[in-house]
């Protein structure tokens, strides 16, 4: 074929030039396209004798399984009627397994229903029990909680009288302890010791004289003096009082020992042979706790006693002063006159047997305060241990006493001496 041909529409009869790489394209679709169109053709005709196939293959089977299912059916029914009084039989067995099945079931049940509700029975039994059980355990509680509470309640009410007894007696000897220490409300130690010794002014100070002392003529003076004297005129004993009280809420503390030098001056000012300081001062110091403390080893003839001793101590030294005055007058009349002195002797023994009753008597009377003190309360130690130290200086008072002999009380004194000796 030439490079250029002519191709010719068949639809519009028009004519075209194509080069012959076009012309070759157009001829190979053509081609292509033929043989497309045989091969449908033909999968067509393929596609229809295999649907003829199936249809007949499937006329043959179904009438094969026709013939099979009609053999089946005519075996099923010799057998059917082979086989049915058997089964009959067969149904009449298994209908009269059911019924005795049924009633061993029933009996079961029977049997269970009747097992439960005995069981439900003594499970409700057993619970009651435990209810009552509970019930009366509770009863019980509340009859224990209620005398337990009841017990309580006396105790708390046995407890709270003996708490305010308790309270009442530590009141009661807050107070005495008060009136020991004469710490009372409204009053000084001054008025305390004036009262007290008004008491006994008429019965057993008659003859004394005891006031304050007003003379500050030398720059200083005392609180009181106590001064007594015999029918003739001769002093027994003179003592000068000093008072010293501080509250607790004093910021300033003094001690005893601060007053000692002007109580002497005092005394010696005033011509009193005793010195005594009357304090409150050092409340917890021990040493002058004891009672009645003999301070001679800085000043001589001076005390210091706590406001409990204010009567003893002039007693005391009022009774030694007046034993002095006694052998003093019979020592005067011993030089005036030529006098037994066995009968001295005896006086003397008089006394010491006097003055040792009269030791014996105050320490009974110390030994009871004490005994009461130990029955009531502890706390009240420190006053036991003033009242025993006042029984330890008492019995070096006796002591002393006893030590007083004929050959001291003539030591010094030539001429009682000579008449000794001459008896």
């Amino acid at each position: 074929m030439s490079k250029n041909a002519e191709v010719k529409c068949p639809n519009c009869k028009e004519v075209f030039k194509v080069d012959d790489s076009v012309y070759t394209d157009i001829v190979k679709q053509v081609r292509d396209q033929q043989f497309q169109d045989e091969l449908n053709n033909r999968l067509e005709i393929a596609h229809r004798e295999k649907q003829s196939a199936l249809q007949l293959k499937e006329a043959e089977l179904k009438n094969a399984f026709q013939e099979l299912l009609a053999q089946k059916q005519s075996e099923i029914d010799v057998l059917k009627a082979k086989s049915k009084s058997e089964l009959i039989q067969e149904v009449s067995k298994k209908d009269n397994a059911i019924k005795d099945l049924e009633s061993k079931l029933q009996q079961a049940e029977t049997a269970k229903q009747l097992a439960l509700q005995t069981a439900v029975s003594r499970i409700e039994k057993e619970r009651d029990q435990v209810i009552n059980d509970l019930k009366a355990k509770e009863t019980e509680k509340a009859l224990s909680e209620k005398s337990l509470k009841e017990q309580f309640n006396n105790k708390l009410v046995h407890k709270d009288e003996a708490l305010k007894l308790k309270e009442e007696e530590i009141e009661r000897l807050k107070d005495y302890k008060q009136k020991l220490s004469t710490k009372m409300v409204g009053e000084s130690l001054e008025q305390h010791c004036e009262t007290e010794f008004n008491k006994l002014r008429a019965t057993a100070f008659q003859n004394a004289y005891f006031e304050k002392d007003n003379d500050a003529s030398q720059g200083t003076k005392g609180d009181y003096i106590y001064k007594e004297k015999d029918v003739n005129g001769i002093e027994i004993i003179s003592i000068m009082f000093e008072m010293k009280n501080e509250n607790d809420q004093t910021a300033t503390k003094k001690r005893n020992e601060d007053f000692f030098a002007k109580l002497d001056k005092d005394r010696n000012a005033k011509g009193c042979e005793y010195a005594v300081l009357v304090s409150l001062l050092e409340a917890d110091n021990d040493f002058y706790n004891t009672g009645i403390v003999d301070v001679s080893y800085k000043y001589p003839k001076m005390y210091v006693i706590r406001p409990q001793f204010f009567i003893p101590i002039i007693t005391l030294l009022r009774n030694a002063g007046m034993k002095s005055l006694q052998y003093k007058a019979e020592l005067t009349m011993m030089r005036n006159q030529n006098v037994d002195i066995t009968n001295f002797e005896e006086k003397i023994n008089d006394f010491k047997k006097g003055f040792a009753r009269n030791y014996d008597l105050a320490s009974r009377q110390f030994g009871d305060a004490i005994k009461e003190i130990d029955k009531t309360m502890t706390h009240l130690q420190k006053t036991k241990d003033a009242l025993l130290s006042s029984v330890n200086n008492l019995r070096l008072a006796n002591n002393k006493a006893e030590d007083l002999t004929i050959k001291k009380l003539t030591r010094g004194n030539p001429t009682m001496k000579q008449k000794f000796e001459d008896l």
